[in-house]
């Protein structure tokens, strides 16, 4: 799965890299957790980065206070729930990230891991999206959820999941786009290769989602 992530990219650096503008103020956080408001790039406007809530609400939700609000989907069902089928079909996202958090679990004990790009370069999660309005107030609130899939040699020594990291600019564009079919689209949704990828132990201090600052990041006392 994938409930942690950092995107600490400066915004010039993150426009250059997605090759689209913030449409609000870029956030710098080192513990995004659910519920919070975080960077996209939609399929509707991928010229612009936008804020969402990371916690998705379907469109058809009736009551937002008792909605699951899922943080990830299984890519390899996503054809088959309708939570999720259309969405893949019409409403797709970037997730844009610059490194993310699991927890290994050993003999009882939790140990928090960064996961970052050996290049330590930006990168984007694909992601699913949609707006939930308020029937009574015309409130739209937009959210989003990042798709997991198997892990690969890194990850499986951590999780038996892992976000879907799209592999370059090719693929996030390809994610984006309409004309894409639906079979390409679900053979984006596979494991980073081996290689890309590296991991450190970090502070405990990443456990609670209010220490978002640097500290975060450091490695783990030996």
């Amino acid at each position: 799965m994938c409930g942690r992530y950092t995107f600490t990219t400066p915004a010039p650096t993150a426009e250059k890299r997605f090759d689209a503008g913030f449409a609000d103020p870029a956030p710098t956080t080192y513990n995004a957790a659910p519920s919070q408001q975080l960077p996209i790039i939609t399929n509707h406007d991928p010229g612009r980065i936008h804020l969402l809530n990371w916690g998705l609400v379907p469109a058809w939700t009736k009551d937002l206070r008792q909605a699951p609000k899922p943080i990830n989907a299984r890519a390899e069902t996503l054809p088959e729930k309708p939570s999720f089928r259309q969405l893949l079909q019409r409403r797709r996202c970037l997730v844009l990230a610059d490194s993310f958090y699991e927890w290994q679990q050993l003999a009882g004990r939790k140990t928090p891991y960064r996961i970052l790009r050996e290049d330590e370069q930006p990168f984007a999660f694909a992601g699913l999206w949609d707006e939930w309005a308020d029937r009574s107030t015309g409130e739209v609130v937009p959210t989003f959820t990042i798709i997991t899939t198997e892990p690969n040699e890194l990850m499986a020594k951590l999780h038996n999941r892992m976000p879907v990291i799209l592999p370059n600019r090719a693929a996030e564009l390809a994610w984006l786009d309409d004309n894409t079919s639906a079979a390409d689209h679900q053979a984006l949704l596979r494991p980073l290769p081996d290689g890309v990828l590296k991991a450190y132990a970090v502070t405990t201090r990443v456990n609670s989602p209010a220490h978002n600052d640097p500290s975060v990041l450091e490695p783990a006392a030996a």
